[in-house]
C-alpha cells in the first residue's frame, strides 16, 4: 500500500515537473500554448478511443453472460421439468406393480 502511494507522488512530481518545463520553455507563449493544445487533444482522443474499446469488450462480455445465463436457465427448467415427469410416473404407477417381486 505504501508503494502505490510513493508511486502515485512520484508520477504526481513528473506531471508538474513537465508542466513547469513546457511552461518555462525558451518558445513563446504563442507556441508553447499550442504545445499545450496539441497535447492535451492528444491525450483527448486517446481517451475516447482506449473508452470504446472499453465499451465494446464490455458489451461483448454482457453478451457472452447473457448466453450463458439463458443456457442454464434453459439446463435448470428442462432439469425440473424432468424431475416433475419422474414424480408423477412414480406416483401414478400401481402400488402393486412398484411392490411385486420382478419377473411376477
Amino acid at each position: 500500500m505504501e508503494d502505490d502511494k510513493k508511486l502515485s507522488y512520484f508520477f504526481l512530481g513528473l506531471g508538474l515537473g513537465v508542466a513547469v518545463g513546457i511552461l518555462f520553455a525558451p518558445k513563446s507563449g504563442e507556441e508553447t500554448r499550442g504545445l499545450i493544445k496539441g497535447k492535451a487533444n492528444e491525450g483527448s482522443d486517446y481517451l475516447r478511443r482506449r473508452s470504446e474499446e472499453l465499451r465494446e469488450a464490455a458489451t461483448g462480455y454482457v453478451e457472452r453472460g447473457k448466453t450463458v445465463v439463458t443456457r442454464q436457465r434453459d439446463n435448470l427448467t428442462a432439469a425440473v421439468e424432468a424431475g416433475k415427469a419422474a414424480y408423477r410416473d412414480a406416483v401414478s404407477e400401481p402400488a402393486s406393480k412398484a411392490t411385486a417381486p420382478e419377473g411376477v
